[in-house]
């Protein structure tokens, strides 16, 4: 997210709905890439990522999307041409295999989402 910028309210309101549904996930691989930023001094957290990331999962409804065999396979087969960013690919191939909706600003994925390849929801 760019600095501050709080989530817009109609981006909130479904995620807060399914947080208390307990049906909000959290790719496996997103972790990762937290800690990706860390290392490269990219984002600042207020103590070791590891740490900070298992507080905020703690302390949040979040359920944590494994990374399966089948989100592995599914990401080299998605419809269509897509860049090739394993990480965008993997947080695609959760998102249609487990009938989730993407919460993104990656423009790709957005007009991914409107060839009705997957569902996705822009901030």
């Amino acid at each position: 997210m760019r600095g501050e910028d709080p989530l817009p309210r109609d981006v909130l309101e479904p995620i807060f709905a399914a947080a208390g549904a307990r049906s909000l996930f959290l790719s496996a691989i997103s972790p990762w890439e937290i800690g990706l930023l860390d290392a490269k001094r990219r984002i600042s957290l207020n103590r070791p990522c590891l740490d900070w990331l298992r507080e905020a999962v703690e302390h949040s409804r979040v359920q944590i999307a494994p990374l399966t065999l089948e989100i592995a396979v599914e990401s080299h087969r998605l419809p269509e041409l897509l860049h090739n960013d394993p990480v965008d690919r993997i947080l695609i191939a959760t998102a249609r295999l487990g009938a989730l909706t993407l919460v993104t600003r990656d423009r790709a994925i957005l007009d991914y989402a409107v060839q009705g390849h997957l569902r996705a929801l822009s901030y």
